[in-house]
């Protein structure tokens, strides 16, 4: 299918399958981490959508799962969080995909906790099972950061994965990523049969927009960039009114401050 980069996607169904990124796709970006606000309104849409399409909605975020359920005001949907890491399944059956931080990881935490405490603006995130650097206050330090990472990488000869998103620059195990947690849900009920929709904002969210052309879905970028997309939307609140269109809820679209 060719790519319809500047267009938005079809009008939303309820017999699809939506798996939703959350940190600029759903809600705004913050200066960390911590700082974002998950609105009333939001958390609405999302039950409205997962009552609506009978389960078949998910988060498929870098964000941990403990931390996303403890912005979601006590919902249990499905989740992945850390990229693929970790995989909550329309059952709340939980797997981690990966062992007990080695060594050499911990040793790049050392590491990268001095060099965060070195640099006022940097921000050191602990997943569990990835570190993530952000960089959003201090911009003029990106490349800085990533020789640095790669160099100590290439010391330890830890099998991580450095994975660079917005502002940020994330490691992880490569084991997974959510194109494979996208793919692992749709083999799953109630996910399994239906058009897969993955909307994400990220270049971190490429291996799910791969994952979901090859499923013959739709796949749609948020903002501005390169994408393997096939869709666009512009915003969060383009977002959000999208998938609220045609659910009969327009009243739920903005984001409350």
């Amino acid at each position: 299918m060719a790519q319809r980069k500047n267009n938005v996607p079809p009008r939303a169904q309820t017999d699809w399958a939506y798996f939703l990124d959350v940190d600029g796709t759903l809600i705004a970006f913050a200066d960390s981490p911590d700082a974002i606000h998950v609105d009333d309104v939001l958390l609405d849409l999302i039950r409205r959508l997962y009552r609506i399409c009978n389960g078949a909605l998910a988060l498929v975020s870098g964000r941990a799962l403990a931390d996303l359920d403890k912005r979601l005001g006590g919902m249990r949907i499905p989740i992945a969080g850390q990229h693929g890491l970790e995989l909550r399944d329309a059952q709340g059956h939980l797997q981690t995909y990966t062992s007990t931080p080695s060594a050499a990881f911990n040793e790049l935490k050392h590491r990268l906790s001095a060099l965060v405490a070195s640099h006022q603006g940097l921000l050191l995130e602990d997943k569990g099972l990835a570190l993530a650097v952000h960089y959003r206050q201090v911009p003029h330090l990106a490349s800085y950061i990533h020789r640095q990472i790669n160099l100590w990488l290439a010391e330890s000869g830890t099998p991580l994965q450095l994975q660079k998103g917005r502002y940020v620059l994330e490691l992880k195990p490569a084991i997974r990523d959510k194109g494979t947690a996208i793919a692992e849900f749709m083999r799953q009920i109630p996910f399994y049969g239906r058009l897969p929709v993955f909307i994400g904002d990220d270049a971190t969210d490429e291996h799910g927009f791969e994952m979901v052309n090859r499923l013959g879905g739709h796949s749609i970028k948020v903002g501005k960039g390169q994408t393997c997309a096939r869709w666009r939307l512009r915003d969060v609140a383009a977002v959000r009114a999208w998938l609220a269109e045609d659910f009969g809820e327009g009243d739920i679209v903005h984001e409350q401050s």
